[in-house]
């Protein structure tokens, strides 16, 4: 692995660690679909640096959601309920983001922090067995 490649890993996953961060500013703040698109994005990014570990470059973010599947979720390296969650959250970002009149609440969003903070931490941990 190059160094660069390294870095770039290195950047997405602080990427998405700071961008939950970025989600709890938000929700504190009661700022609901904007908590989502945070939630997501953290997921996303987090994605990335493991799909990047394994030499994957998706160019979308459906692709991204794609191999995360095909190579972490159905491989069980990273459990089913994290596809899911990630399935989830992708959809609603698209909705909190594009479709007028939409509002999420607090109980449909605080539920993600817990399951999203683990795959973090479980892509960190997939990523430094490699």
């Amino acid at each position: 692995m190059t160094s660069s490649r390294q870095d770039l890993i290195k950047y997405r996953l602080e990427r998405a660690k700071d961008t939950l961060d970025d989600a709890r500013i938000l929700a504190d703040k009661n700022k609901w679909n904007s908590t989502i698109n945070r939630l997501y994005y953290a997921a996303y990014y987090a994605i990335i640096a493991l799909l990047l570990n394994s030499n994957i470059k998706p160019t979308t973010h459906k692709g991204a959601k794609t191999e995360f599947s095909n190579h972490f979720i159905k491989s069980q390296r990273i459990p089913k309920e994290f596809g899911k969650v990630f399935s989830q959250l992708f959809t609603w970002r698209q909705k909190g983001d594009y479709d007028d009149l939409f509002d999420f609440d607090r109980e449909k969003v605080l539920p993600y922090f817990e399951p999203i903070e683990r795959l973090i931490e479980l892509i960190e941990q997939e990523i430094s067995r490699r």
